[in-house]
């Protein structure tokens, strides 16, 4: 790379998703939680997003990755601020993620509005996302408004997570709430692996939204598989067993990361950069592409 990342601020993590699925749990051969974690310590990484097989104590889930030179890289927060009644249910969840990651000695937390999402449903994916009016997209800015505020009064980041089968699935949608949201509070989690499943480029959104990314997905895709998952109108469930997915220096992946990591160093990105392949571990042996991942971005970044 010619701009190298600053070692000392940026961080290489990996989710469980490819041990598990935290979605779908029938996708699962059954590893426990401590061989997950143990193979990503052995795979050369830092730490790892939380997983639906981790401990719930924070002292027990500490303890295990502490020994294995790991710490958490991020909880996940879904928020329900487009429909109706769940307020107060939304910010209250959001409130226990952050004392758990201020628990664990973290500094992130990712959100996604699952309102009317398609992707954890038995149906076409694309087809049927959630399309917000306009008063949800207000009330969607202003919760995250008001939570991403309480993130940054606390010394966190709120990391605001697009993905696919949602609202804020597409580049324009991705740009409307930017526009709409207050960069000092809500800040984008960077997913390359959706947002080219979306039909955008992963490269032109590092470029043009650098200032607002804090936290990245580094998530390849099959473009055969992504085809087929497009043509036959498939669910994202069947789209992730089908084998979409995939991670970083897989030669079957078609984005190019060279150019994003660059794009994002010379922008001075700190923080996180979280392998995420959801594969079947039936089909994609976790260790071997959790190596595969690691390894291509030492090559890559030098870190």
């Amino acid at each position: 790379m010619k701009t190298p990342f600053n070692k000392e601020k940026v961080y290489i993590g990996i989710t469980p998703t490819s041990w598990w699925n935290d979605d779908f749990l029938d996708i699962d051969i059954g590893i426990p939680f401590e061989q997950c974690v143990s193979e990503m310590a052995l795979a050369g990484y830092e730490g790892c997003s939380v997983g639906h097989k981790y401990p719930k104590d924070p002292e027990v889930l500490k303890y295990a990755l502490d020994i294995r030179g790991l710490r958490v890289s991020e909880p996940w927060t879904s928020t329900y601020f487009t429909i109706k009644d769940m307020y107060d249910k939304t910010v209250e969840d959001f409130n226990k993620s952050l004392e758990f990651i201020k628990s664990m000695g973290g500094t992130d937390i990712v959100v996604a509005e699952l309102g009317g999402s398609s992707h954890q449903q038995p149906i076409a994916l694309k087809a049927n996302k959630a399309v917000f009016n306009d008063e949800q997209w207000q009330a969607l800015a202003d919760g995250l408004n008001h939570i991403g505020k309480i993130a940054t009064d606390n010394g966190m980041n709120l990391c605001y997570h697009h993905h696919m089968g949602t609202g804020v699935m597409t580049r324009p949608e991705v740009d409307r709430l930017m526009e709409m949201t207050n960069p000092a509070f809500v800040h984008l989690l960077f997913d390359t692996g959706h947002i080219r499943f979306a039909g955008g480029d992963p490269l032109e959104m590092a470029m043009d939204y650098a200032h607002r990314i804090k936290h990245v997905h580094l998530k390849n895709i099959r473009q055969p598989i992504m085809n087929q998952s497009d043509e036959q109108e498939m669910s994202f469930k069947e789209s992730i067993e089908a084998g979409i997915f995939t991670v970083p220096g897989d030669e079957e992946g078609c984005i190019d990361f060279e150019p994003i990591f660059e794009t994002l160093a010379e922008n001075n990105f700190e923080g996180w950069l979280v392998v995420e392949a959801e594969q079947n571990p039936a089909n994609a042996y976790p260790l071997k592409y959790a190596k595969m991942g690691r390894e291509y971005i030492k090559k890559v970044t030098g870190i």
